[in-house]
Formats: C-alpha cells, sequence, structure tokens
C-alpha cells in the first residue's frame, strides 16, 4: 500500500498508460482524481476501480484550457480535503511528418497538449501541495527527444518532450525548499493506442530496445509509483528513463 491515504490526481487516465497508473495506484491504496478527454473510457475505469473497493472520481476535460486544470485540483480538494501528488500523463504524437512540411497546427496542438497543458497542472497544483509542505509530481516525457538523438519526422512530440524535461528541472529547484518533489518519467516504446495495432510495426520499434521488446503500461506505471512514494522521498528533478535501454543504444 504505497499510496495509502494519499490523493493523487492523474491526467490522461482513459488509456494506455494513465489508465494502467490509474488501477495501479488505487490498489496501492490512493485516493484519486482522474482526467481525460474521453468520458465514456474515463468513467469505465473509474468504475472499475470503484467496483473493486477503490476511491476514485473523475471529471473529462481538456488539458490544453488551464480552467480544468484549476478544476481538477479543485475536485481533489472537494472531494478528499488535500491533494499529495499529481501524475501528469496526457500527451499524444501528433503527425509523423518532415518538419518542413508540417502543419503549424499540428505543432501547435502537440505543444499545447504536452507542453502548455503541464506548466498549467503545474501553476495550480503546487499551490495545494505547499499548503501542506509536501507534494509530489511526476510528468511524462519521453527518451524521444531527450535521449536519442533525434527522430525524423517526430519534431514537434521531441520538443514538447525535451521541453517538459526543462519545464520538470525548473520546478523542481523553484520549490524544493518547499518540500515539493517535482520528477519526470522517460517511457521507451509501450503497447499503447498511441504505438498502433501494426505488428511489422510493433517488431520494429522493440528491435530497437535492447530487452527486445515493448513495455506494458503497468511497467511504466510502476516507475511513476516509485517516485510518487515515499520511496523516492530524496528523489526530485530527475528524468527516469524507463525504455529497455533504447537511450543506450542511440546516445
Amino acid at each position: 500500500m504505497e499510496l495509502k491515504g494519499k490523493t493523487i490526481l492523474i491526467t490522461g487516465a482513459s488509456s494506455g498508460i494513465g489508465a494502467a497508473a490509474a488501477l495501479l495506484f488505487a490498489r496501492e491504496g490512493a485516493n484519486l482524481v482522474l482526467g481525460a478527454r474521453r468520458s465514456q473510457e474515463l468513467e469505465q475505469i473509474t468504475g472499475q476501480i470503484t467496483q473493486a473497493n477503490g476511491t476514485a472520481v473523475c471529471l473529462p476535460g481538456d488539458v490544453t484550457q488551464e480552467d480544468y486544470a484549476k478544476t481538477l485540483v479543485d475536485l481533489a480538494l472537494e472531494t478528499y480535503g488535500q491533494l499529495d501528488g499529481a501524475f501528469n500523463n496526457a500527451g499524444i504524437m501528433g503527425e509523423v511528418t518532415p518538419t518542413l512540411t508540417m502543419d503549424t497546427r499540428n505543432w501547435e496542438a502537440v505543444l499545447a497538449t504536452n507542453l502548455t497543458s503541464a506548466f498549467y497542472a503545474a501553476k495550480h497544483q503546487i499551490p495545494a501541495f505547499t499548503s501542506a509542505s509536501s507534494g509530489s509530481i511526476v510528468f511524462t516525457s519521453s527518451f524521444v527527444g531527450v535521449n536519442n538523438g533525434g527522430m525524423p519526422g517526430m519534431a514537434a512530440y521531441a520538443a514538447s518532450k525535451a521541453g517538459l524535461v526543462g519545464l520538470m528541472q525548473a520546478l523542481a529547484a523553484e520549490h524544493a525548499g518547499e518540500g515539493l518533489r517535482i520528477n519526470a518519467i522517460l517511457p521507451g516504446g509501450t503497447k499503447t493506442a498511441m504505438a498502433g495495432d501494426d505488428p511489422a510495426t510493433h517488431d520494429f520499434i522493440a528491435s530497437l530496445h535492447p530487452l527486445k521488446r515493448l513495455a506494458s503500461p503497468s511497467e511504466i506505471a510502476q516507475a511513476a509509483l516509485y517516485l510518487l512514494s515515499d520511496r523516492a522521498s530524496f528523489v526530485t528533478g530527475t528524468a527516469l528513463s524507463v525504455d529497455g535501454g533504447i537511450s543506450m543504444r542511440l546516445l
């Protein structure tokens, strides 16, 4: 029960890593506030948790809107009276296309979803943590744009994920004196909807990893659990690779 008695907010909780984290954190005793765009899927995850005697509430919305970030925090405080941690996991890949022919709308959508939303989340989560002189934030970044030397066609995604690490480190430096811990995870290839359904593509991505496979969403969620738990009480400002060794190969 690593998170027993803690209130944890998760974005991007309707599928993939976020949904796996919601189920894992619930088993570990957390009180959950779940956010995502897709209301039906979000409600299914919430129902699955509550039917298993877990504790969760949800609120569908768009992480690119600052009001939504504030409302999720308000929901945590109104429902549970506290906020102890946040897993800001929502993100999109966008179109994979050469940079010089990329539509500006794609660039803006990816940056808004992956990076600006993280700024909004931290802006409203940190004051709630500060009132208790504790708290932990984990962002989902990626090995892409941070540890791999570049991937063709992924400029927007790479820029947003690299920017997320920079944001995380600035926040960690600014708020360590208040007892807050702020970190990021850098997943490798993971079997989520973002990876598509093509077995040949999965095999190719797996071949890039020294472990020769893709991660399951629950494996990535375990890393977020560690950073949110008291086991990581002396860890802040860290971008934790959870990438099957791919960064070793690509550096």
